[in-house]
């Protein structure tokens, strides 16, 4: 081979090696698009279904049933193959008896019902010229009754009293002295002075507002039609002063009792402030509840705050020592002296609205969230079957059975958290679990605990009833004032108090007591015992 070839030769191989290095290239570029665009297809997909899945647990919401435990029975799984587990065959067969029980209607019951009520009774006699025999003209006598009752409602009626207080004069000393003895008869001071309001008209706005959810623009309607024209400002103005007069020494006095307390439920919703200084009116406010765990005497207090910050519930409850049940929210975390209990309730609600937002034909990830509700349905289980048992017992028997299960719970969290998709429905509700087992574990640490927060979104939801109807507070002032109202009310009623004839017997009484014996307070307060009977409901 001649060197002229050999050059030629060389050139042409370098020139298919530049062309190779070219197509080297061009294939590595098409790879990372191909690779840009799977993982673009892979993210597309997962939002994708991530929106499915709000679309179709947004129409369970709206259309389904509301009750968490509805799918929970739907469900109808076996608790963790116990059949299999409790099995043993060299266990001899024993006769089981099974004893069918079903609930038969009280005797008395209707007696039951009458029992509270007033009695007017209304006789049908004979005239006294009819009470003689048709046959023989003899004297008839009463042989037996025959009774018919009937409930009656006595509808709400506007009537004007007039106290009138005589003011007595010495006319000898009048004749004699220049300065004349007076002496005015004892009268009790008014509810609000110089106003016509009396208790029971306070009293009624403040219920039919609080406790029934009708807005002031329909009392003042309703008002009208009782014969009594009145504005909806002077229905504010009589709650506001009132609230502020009366009702605030004995919320401010229920606070300190609360603060005492070793176990607080707490939540908070949201509120629209219309007048709130330098805030445009549809700013979210919020309400906040403190309330008391299952021992008595029950406390429920609402406080309006602004903002959701963290620092509202540490003001609130500044002193406080002891164990607060929440639903996770992250403001309550590293409150001092304060150890956080999570709720189950929630955490299960996360795994019912995976089941809910699954298309039917995806076994899978449905198969994973009825799994996970299975631990839940155990944990609920025994801790029906203990509810009526003393703290000591129900402690034990949760960390003989509870427990076990919690770790289980545990390790099967652990287990799938890196294997299922973060931004998904279920993969929200591992990772919301794993973040807050410190917290759901919480229960565990004392008897008296609960395992859910139920009890505070129990009291919190009169209020959230309320706001559809009343839809927001004008004013800053008007919210602190419907918080005490609430709290006035919602305690009343947890103690078994009737609270139109609560508010009525404190807005008598109150303004002829002094304020700042707290003693004396305590003897207004809804858990006293010596508040008169004739006010439990």
């Amino acid at each position: 081979m001649t060197h002229s070839n050999i050059e030629d030769y060389l050139k042409e191989n370098q020139k298919l090696m530049e062309e190779l290095n070219r197509a080297n290239l061009e294939k590595e570029k098409l790879d990372n698009e191909i690779a840009r665009l799977k993982h673009e297809n892979n993210e597309l997909n997962q939002k994708i279904e991530f929106i499915l899945e709000q679309l179709r647990l947004g129409k369970s919401k709206t259309f389904g049933r509301s009750s968490d435990t509805s799918v929970c029975e739907q469900l109808s799984f076996p608790i963790f193959n116990e059949a299999e587990m409790e099995y043993d065959s060299n266990t001899s067969e024993e006769k089981e008896t099974i004893v069918y029980t079903r609930n038969k209607k009280k005797k008395g019951h209707r007696e039951e019902m009458f029992e509270n009520l007033p009695v007017e009774t209304i006789e049908y006699v004979l005239p006294e010229e009819e009470q003689f025999c048709d046959k023989c003209n003899c004297k008839l006598h009463v042989m037996s009754k025959e009774t018919r009752r009937e409930v009656v409602i006595i509808p709400a009626k506007v009537k004007l009293k007039e106290h009138v207080r005589y003011i007595y004069s010495c006319r000898c000393c009048e004749k004699k002295d220049t300065e004349a003895t007076i002496k005015k008869a004892s009268m009790p001071n008014p509810a609000l002075p110089n106003s016509f309001a009396s208790a029971s008209a306070i009293a009624y706005v403040m219920c039919e507002k609080f406790v029934k959810g009708l807005p002031l623009y329909r009392q003042e309607q309703d008002w009208a039609r009782l014969g009594f024209k009145i504005s909806r400002q002077t229905m504010s103005n009589w709650m506001v002063l009132s609230s502020d007069r009366w009702l605030k020494p004995l919320y401010e006095r229920m606070r300190e009792y609360l603060i005492q307390r070793d176990i607080l439920h707490v939540d908070e919703t949201t509120l629209q402030v219309l007048q709130e200084p330098g805030r445009p009116a549809s700013t979210k406010s919020y309400m906040w509840l403190y309330r008391t765990g299952r021992e008595g005497p029950h406390i429920v207090l609402f406080n309006y705050q602004m903002t959701r910050a963290g620092k509202h519930p540490r003001e609130f409850l500044d002193g406080y020592k002891g164990y607060l049940s929440t639903d996770g929210y992250s403001g309550y975390n590293d409150m001092p002296g304060i150890i956080n209990v999570g709720c189950l309730a929630h955490a299960q609600r996360m795994f019912t609205n995976v089941i809910k937002a699954m298309p039917p034909n995806n076994d899978s990830k449905s198969s994973l969230a009825e799994e996970g509700l299975r631990f839940f349905t155990q944990l609920f289980a025994i801790e029906k079957a203990i509810e009526e048992l003393s703290n000591e017992e129900r402690y034990r028997i949760r960390q003989e059975k509870s427990r076990p299960i919690i770790e289980e719970f545990k390790k099967w969290i652990n287990y799938h958290y890196p294997r299922v998709l973060p931004k998904s429905t279920l993969g929200k509700a591992i990772a919301y679990c794993k973040n807050q087992m410190p917290k759901l574990e919480g229960f565990l640490l004392d008897g008296r605990l609960e395992m859910t927060n139920n009890r505070a979104e129990r009291s919190i939801r009169p209020f959230t009833i309320g706001r559809k109807n009343w839809i927001f507070s004008n004013t800053p002032s008007g919210a602190n004032s419907s918080a005490i109202i609430y709290s006035m009310v919602e305690t009343a009623k947890e103690n078994g108090l009737n609270p139109y004839l609560y508010l009525e017997y404190l807005f008598d009484k109150l303004p002829n007591v002094d304020l700042g014996d707290k003693e004396m307070l305590d003897e207004f307060l809804p858990w006293s015992d010596n508040l008169p009977e004739f006010l439990k409901a």
